[in-house]
């Protein structure tokens, strides 16, 4: 019975959230903005004033993409949009690729799309500035800290930053990171994307690298404050390890979402620096989920423990109860 009870509540919640879904489909629409686009073939990328899109270090155009790093050694290259970005709902949609001659672990070091106030600024995160004011999302192909055998790499995680917060490398993003995914990307023969989108402050980010054309959840956070007004772009670099960074293109679409007046009013304020609410609570969240196998382990086996001696001690009392009952009866 209780069974059936579980299973009849699990197909309600599973049609509910596909109600929503659906009725999320139906108020969002979407439009191509190509001044915001970089795709083939790629006449709007140079350096002329009329250009949408910028080169910087050691990027390059070719026919059948823009190459933010060779195969070689110390090179950092990016590319940017020169124009701001006034949109209150946006999705982006990236096609990359990322190959070489490196072997598993002997490659490096990855690539970063970006959504910040500064543009055309190198540096040391994946080839732009550190201390930035905006989202990077970085593909992170090279494992800096060891210790931490369970992520495998690559690895996709997002950041959002004040301006004041740094990205820390020798931990490979983590103390500031909202989450990510692994995802196996390099020397693919099949297309690799990236889905970014920011709606009622809502950031999800999803991938598509098996090549069955399926999107698969990388990671879904609320109460992220992004400011309009900031640029889009993309960066890559290497080390003493490379790979060849690849942008096929970048679209970004615009989103028409009908809000309610509730929700109208929520977000009626401006921001005006990047945020992310409830970030502690999500760092605590990070932390449960890094456990290991062997601590969840003991900590059901005590949980288990400790509900058996209640259950023990409470039987014991309750026969004392019962036979002094039966006593003061007879």
């Amino acid at each position: 019975m209780a069974l059936k009870t579980y299973r009849t509540f699990v197909i309600i919640l599973i049609t509910t959230c596909r109600a929503f879904a659906d009725d999320d489909n139906h108020e969002m629409e979407e439009f191509l903005k190509r001044e915001h686009s970089l795709s083939k073939p790629y006449q709007g990328v140079g350096s002329s004033s009329s250009s949408h899109w910028e080169l910087m270090g050691d990027a390059m155009v070719t026919t059948e993409q823009v190459r933010l790093t060779t195969d070689m050694q110390s090179k950092q290259g990016a590319v940017w949009s020169r124009i701001p970005c006034h949109l209150r709902d946006w999705e982006l949609q990236v096609h990359f690729k990322i190959h070489g001659q490196g072997k598993k672990n002997l490659n490096g070091d990855g690539l970063a799309i970006w959504y910040t106030k500064e543009r055309m600024q190198k540096g040391p995160v994946f080839g732009n500035q550190d201390l930035f004011t905006g989202l990077g999302v970085f593909v992170d192909t090279y494992p800096n800290e060891e210790k931490h055998l369970e992520r495998i790499f690559p690895f996709v995680l997002a950041m959002v930053g004040n301006g004041s917060i740094s990205y820390d490398h020798e931990r490979d993003g983590r103390p500031t990171e909202l989450g990510g995914c692994n995802a196996m990307v390099r020397n693919l023969n099949h297309d690799t994307f990236i889905f970014i989108r920011y709606v009622r402050r809502r950031l999800t980010i999803m991938i598509d690298i098996d090549g069955q054309h399926e999107w698969r959840d990388c990671l879904d956070i609320p109460g992220v404050r992004l400011p309009q007004g900031y640029y889009f772009g993309a960066s890559a670099v290497t080390g003493d390890l490379s790979d060849n960074h690849d942008v096929i293109s970048l679209k970004l679409y615009q989103l028409t979402v009908l809000r309610s007046e509730t929700e109208e009013k929520e977000e009626e304020d401006e921001i005006t620096l990047p945020s992310v609410d409830n970030m502690d609570l999500l760092k605590m969240g990070e932390n449960e989920e890094g456990w290991s196998s062997i601590a969840m382990f003991f900590t059901i086996l005590f949980s288990m423990l400790g509900c058996f001696l209640l259950i023990v001690v409470g039987l014991i009392v309750y026969s004392h109860w019962n036979e002094n009952r039966r006593k003061r009866f007879y």
